[in-house]
């Protein structure tokens, strides 16, 4: 705990009023910093010589505007969020009448529901030390000069194995590329089609926003092509005039949709018609909780479909450890382009992963996230049922994520703002739509459930489902 100096005009009255403004000013001008531990209400109050109520009534008013943040057993601190002032001395405020209003403080983020983020408290550290100690017991002391450009063979091997035995991909070391993550894969792909002659890239809609600056700083067209209940719309993606189109087909993001057996056949002829390449990102495949299993577009086309793959999700972003399974000519092609940007990827990070899959660790930690994951959705949408009856959800039977889509009558701008002042993080889904179709769209959430346990899931449920009633009774 810190002792704080904190000046009282007893005789202004207020009291509680004043020490919250105290605490306000030493936040804004560095004295207390994030993470600060503050003394006890009863504490402060017995410096104070103020009665315990005064300061509790302080505490809470911080918290509500986050600058406090309150944890059971770790006491009360200044909230992460909370930050000082550039001019930690700032010149004598002006008269009353000339004071400018100051900005409300970011809320503290209490309830993380943005998607794409895997629990990384999962990370079975353990296995990997073992699995690492393992592989450096028996490296060849050669094997730690610059890597094949393509990745360490004994890993794109059992790559290999791994993704036909899982995914039915028709793989062998020869078609597998390791890169730095799938942006990474992407980005050389990208680079490749546009000295090729392609113009154009087809990306459905919606989709990520955080990859659409990276397609569009390709210097390659991207062309949006709408989603439906079955997938990508090839009947669209025909009148597009692109010969290359991203997919997600196991699981669509944002929308959750599974690419239909009919839309699969449909994709297949088209990219055979017009001698094109379907790049297919296996997004969230390894999650799959209550359908049937579906096998990777890859399979099907092998010379005609590229698939894209991480461990990101699965284990770690950190990891930076992805790869494409390419046709052999493709394949060599992203080689090349390996020797000429960065010499490889990182070598120890490979043979630990190697031996991560060939000792099954991997399959094993799988398995125990799926069930975590299952777990955790079924109370979500549990929750969401109740504290929001007249939400649809999508996307329930796979990946890490849930597409929410509110009730008529919602503004979902106004919902994510009064989500976050509530403490709970989420992400809106119009920003995912392209600008033609941002408006006929329902107003809907994407809700990730991967990080927090299913208690409090069940309370970001209910701050979500009081962040909608507000409005509708406002």
């Amino acid at each position: 705990m810190t002792d704080l100096h904190l000046s009282l005009d007893r005789s202004a009255g207020r009291l509680a009023a004043q020490i919250a403004a105290g605490f306000r000013a030493a936040v804004r001008s560095g004295r207390l910093t994030a993470g600060t531990r503050l003394p006890s209400s009863r504490d402060l109050a017995r410096d104070l010589d103020v009665s315990r109520g005064v300061v509790v009534t302080a505490y809470e008013q911080l918290t509500a505007e986050g600058f406090l943040i309150a944890r059971r057993g770790d006491g009360t601190r200044i909230a992460p969020l909370a930050r000082p002032d550039e001019d930690a001395a700032p010149p004598a405020r002006p008269p009353a009448a000339a004071r400018p209003v100051e900005p409300a403080p970011e809320p503290a983020v209490r309830y993380d529901l943005w998607p794409g983020r895997p629990d990384l408290s999962a990370f079975p550290r353990e296995r990997w030390i073992a699995a690492a100690r393992a592989a450096l017991r028996t490296l060849p002391h050669d094997a730690l000069t610059y890597p094949d450009p393509a990745g360490v063979p004994a890993l794109r091997a059992e790559l290999a194995s791994y993704l036909g035995r899982v995914r039915a991909a028709h793989a062998d070391a020869g078609r597998v590329v390791i890169m730095n993550g799938v942006a990474h894969g992407l980005s050389a792909l990208l680079a490749m089609l546009r000295a090729g002659g392609h113009t154009a890239l087809a990306v459905e809609d919606p989709t990520s926003d955080r990859q659409l600056p990276m397609l569009e700083a390709a210097g390659i067209r991207v062309a949006r092509v709408p989603v439906d209940g079955e997938g990508l719309d090839v009947e669209a993606l025909g009148r597009t005039g692109a010969r290359a189109v991203l997919v997600t087909p196991a699981h669509q993001y944002p929308t959750g949709v599974v690419l239909s057996p009919a839309r699969r056949a449909e994709l297949i002829a088209w990219v055979r018609e017009v001698d094109g390449l379907i790049l297919e990102d296996d997004y969230d495949a390894e999650f799959r909780y209550d359908r049937d299993p579906v096998g990777c577009l890859q399979g099907v086309d092998p010379d005609r479909v590229v698939l894209l793959g991480s461990v990101s999700k699965s284990l770690a972003p950190a990891l930076r450890l992805g790869w494409v399974v390419a046709p052999p000519s493709i394949a060599g092609r992203l080689r090349e382009h390996r020797v000429n940007t960065d010499l490889g990827a990182p070598v120890l990070e490979q043979f630990a992963l190697t031996e991560f899959l060939s000792g099954g660790g991997y399959d094993r930690h799988l398995r125990t996230m799926r069930r975590r994951y299952r777990t955790r959705r079924d109370a979500l949408v549990g929750a969401l049922g109740e504290n929001l009856p007249g939400a649809v959800v999508r996307g329930v039977s796979a990946g890490i994520h849930l597409y929410v889509e509110l009730p008529d009558g919602c503004d979902e701008d106004a919902v994510v703002a009064r989500a976050a002042r509530a403490g709970v993080s989420v992400a809106g889904a119009r920003q995912m739509w392209s600008r033609g179709r941002a408006d006929d769209a329902p107003p809907a959430l994407v809700l990730g459930y991967a990080t927090l346990s299913e208690p409090r899931l069940v309370k970001a449920a209910q701050l979500l489902g009081q962040a909608v009633t507000d409005g509708v009774e406002g």
